[in-house]
């Protein structure tokens, strides 16, 4: 139904050396990352003697409850939300993943994708180290355990120069935190400060929900270490850059995070001006589609002159997935998610915004709606550039062969489409509202990459990459 590339996941931390109901904080930090993943959710607990892990699937509302919560009881606690890239959808591979080690016990959340976690696996049975689960990040955690005799921050490290691909990942301990970020900084991590805690989160909106002060993002490379005697900072990886996914910005973030230094929100309101300027269109009014490309919308508005309405009701009540019996209502399923309003367009020249367009098949199914409500033109125009490669970096994407973006020439996309006329945001265009350092992870645009990717069990070979 959904035609976006699918969230990763998110992460989220809670370290207190005073009494503080950690798990509490996790509860809500994590409801304020529900958008990152709704497939799993899960929270780890330190309790001075164990690290107790409830998980489920589901959303967070779902997998907790009061009664749930209270016997997590601990000053510092771990979580996570899943949508699966790596690893089948299976409570085994819900997160936190624990496990008991010769460094004391451990659990680890993990956001991101290990593109040679295939060949570590292998590696690692090789050497007697047995696997409960699919997921990629039980490969992290093997390899810390693996390396116990340095102590964890060197074993964390020595992981970390082992692993390729992205990570932004949360260890717990008995008695300190770990917080991780990939070479190339690709999956966002924050820190803040509740108090006397210190939190990890991916995205500094739920800091705000909780009630913390941002403190800063996690560079990349960095490794940060939460115990009682403070924050501490390891960062020996050479060769670092910081080359942030650009769909963090576009689409997966919520626009009142702010992720390495740019405001999500400002980032797409300005997408949207630089879109008119690249491309205009006489029009009655602009609107956008929930969510995240309104603010574009709003740009798209401001610099064109053309008002904005609001033309799409979305039914916040369906959930990312649900029952469809019958071939007509899967066809009909972006009318139950979105409807048009009527009197709002009918006669209208409608320049409908929307951030991204993966297959094309919502976009259509879009115009379509708009024509029957009565629109006397319908004009697409998207916030970001065509997406015409995979990525192998914790997004969910389909087969190249299946994206829009690799029809061809933009005429050749709006054949599918249907609409009078079709624009995208240029690169160049994405690079100016990002803030014009070319310093983001473009490869399902380009098809250059950050990392070279490894080929694992069934995946698609990538193209050319750095």
């Amino acid at each position: 139904m959904d035609d976006k590339l699918k969230e990763e996941c998110g992460v989220f931390g809670c370290y207190s050396n005073s009494p503080v109901d950690a798990s509490v904080v996790t509860y809500y930090g994590l409801y304020s990352l529900q958008h990152r993943g709704q497939e799993s959710a899960g929270i780890a607990v330190y309790n001075g003697k164990e690290i107790k892990v409830q998980k489920g699937m589901g959303l967070v509302s779902e997998v907790f409850s009061r009664e749930k919560l209270d016997k997590l009881k601990g000053s510092s606690a771990i979580g996570h939300v899943r949508y699966s890239t790596t690893g089948n959808s299976d409570i085994k591979n819900a997160q936190p993943l624990d496990a008991g080690t010769k460094l004391g016990p451990l659990s680890i959340s993990h956001n991101g994708n290990i593109v040679n976690a295939d060949v570590l696996r292998d590696l690692l049975e090789d050497t007697g180290r047995l696997f409960q689960t699919s997921s990629d990040s039980e490969v992290i955690l093997n390899l810390i355990a693996r390396a116990y005799k340095k102590g964890l921050s060197e074993a964390v490290s020595d992981a970390a120069n082992t692993i390729q691909g992205s990570y932004a990942i949360i260890i717990l301990s008995n008695d300190c935190m770990v917080g991780a970020r990939d070479r190339n900084g690709i999956r966002p991590l924050c820190i803040g400060k509740l108090n006397d805690a210190w939190i990890f989160s991916s995205e500094s909106c739920a800091l705000d929900t909780v009630g913390a002060e941002f403190v800063r993002d996690v560079k990349p490379g960095e490794i940060v270490i939460a115990d009682k005697d403070g924050l501490h900072s390891v960062n020996n990886m050479e060769r670092t850059s910081c080359q942030t996914c650009s769909f963090e910005y576009i689409y997966f973030a919520r626009p009142d995070s702010i992720i390495d230094e740019i405001d999500v929100y400002e980032m797409r309101s300005r997408s949207g001006e630089i879109l008119y300027d690249e491309s205009p269109v006489e029009a009655d009014i602009v609107t956008g589609v929930p969510d995240s490309g309104i603010p574009a919308a709003v740009g798209y508005s401001k610099k064109s002159g053309i008002p904005y309405e609001m033309t799409l009701i979305k039914n916040k009540y369906v959930g990312r997935t649900f029952i469809t019996p019958s071939q007509d209502m899967r066809e009909r399923a972006v009318n139950v998610k979105l409807n048009v309003m009527k009197n709002s367009v009918k006669g209208k020249r409608v320049v409908l915004i929307d951030d991204s367009v993966v297959r094309g098949t919502t976009s259509r199914k879009l115009v379509e709606m708009y024509r029957e409500a009565g629109a006397s033109e319908v004009h697409l125009r998207v916030a970001s550039p065509p997406v015409a490669y995979p990525c192998y970096f914790g997004i969910d994407t389909p087969y190249r062969t299946e994206l829009l973006g690799n029809e061809g020439s933009i005429e050749d996309m709006n054949k599918i489409i249907g609409a009078d006329s079709l624009g995208y945001i240029s690169r160049e265009g994405l690079v100016a509202s990002l803030g014009g350092q070319e310093s983001f992870c473009m490869g399902c645009f380009t098809g250059v990459y950050p990392v070279a990717a490894q080929i694992g069990r069934g995946k698609e070979v990538m193209g050319d990459h750095q």
